[in-house]
């Protein structure tokens, strides 16, 4: 399972299990939130509208999730959030749930995760717990966890994504990434695989807000969105000589859940559709550089 499909499984299970034992319902949902980043699957985002859950996006990195759940404590009025660190968690979660943001679940594609205020970064231990619980859940119900994730697709619709790069070492590659990023922006894509492109969002230039209307902040990054859907976003690794690609592709039911065999086929056509994209993109960014010998293909 890759960290986008274990991710939405536990936003699921812990969404669906909160509302099973009554703790959240429809008059209080729209106090709960999940937290994910932009390069995070959009199944998160599909799951957290059918239950009328908010779904808030944020640059990579937990401290941007952490900085989210210090907003949420300092929206508790100050009276009732004395000693706060001390309260049990079923304390927090009322005085959230009444007058701030009750957090549900957060994470980030490369296997981050947490499911409570009260560890403010990724939680290794909690994950792991909180796997343990939906594979339960899946055996108790006869199923193996790939079947249970199946089950998510056929009511939500399937979700695909790919992440790839290009790699330019050493100072001179440094430079060349710097320079397709700005080819990017300046020379904007328009059509990608004969699919156009709707929307770009430059995050270094633009201004953007989260569905909560705080500003992001600035970074090099490049979004756009494609006719069909698709979803592709572009920026420099912080901590490796690459640029990173992501893709996102989905197909929604348009009224009942895909059956088995609709699965199985539309699982093929998108995997095919991102490998293309991916081909498309990094022919382009040759092309971009002039070929430039020296990128390693990931």
């Amino acid at each position: 399972l890759t960290g986008n499909q274990i991710g939405s499984l536990l936003a699921w299970y812990r969404i669906k299990t909160l509302f099973d034992k009554g703790i959240l319902n429809k008059p209080n949902a729209a106090r709960a939130v999940i937290i994910k980043t932009f390069v995070t699957t959009d199944l998160q985002n599909a799951i957290a509208d059918h239950y009328g859950v908010r779904c808030v996006e944020t640059l990579t990195g937990f401290k941007y999730i952490g900085a989210k759940l210090a907003n949420y404590e300092r929206e508790i009025p100050e009276q009732l959030r004395r000693n706060y660190a001390d309260l049990a968690e079923s304390e927090t979660r009322r005085l959230r749930l009444a007058y701030s943001s009750f957090y549900v679940f957060g994470g980030e594609e490369s296997y981050g995760y947490s499911g409570a205020d009260f560890v403010r970064d990724k939680d290794g231990n909690g994950a792991v717990i909180m796997f343990c619980e939906v594979a339960a859940y899946a055996k108790s119900r006869g199923q193996t966890v790939d079947q249970l994730l199946d089950e998510i697709y056929s009511q939500f619709g399937y979700f695909a994504e790919k992440t790839s790069s290009l790699v330019f070492e050493g100072a001179e590659g440094a430079n060349k990434i710097a320079s397709l990023m700005k080819s990017y922006a300046a020379d904007p894509v328009r059509e990608i695989h004969r699919l156009k492109v709707v929307n770009i969002r430059n995050f270094e230039t633009d201004e953007i807000r989260d569905v909560e209307g705080d500003p992001i902040p600035k970074t090099k990054m490049l979004m756009l969105e494609l006719e069909d859907g698709t979803r592709i976003t572009v920026r420099p690794s912080g901590t490796e000589p690459k640029i990173k690609y992501y893709l996102f592709a989905r197909r929604r039911p348009e009224s009942e859940k895909f059956t088995g065999p609709d699965l199985a086929r539309i699982k093929a056509e998108v995997e095919k559709h991102l490998e293309d994209l991916w081909k498309w993109l990094r022919t382009g960014a040759e092309s971009r550089l002039g070929s430039e010998p020296n990128a390693v293909r990931k």
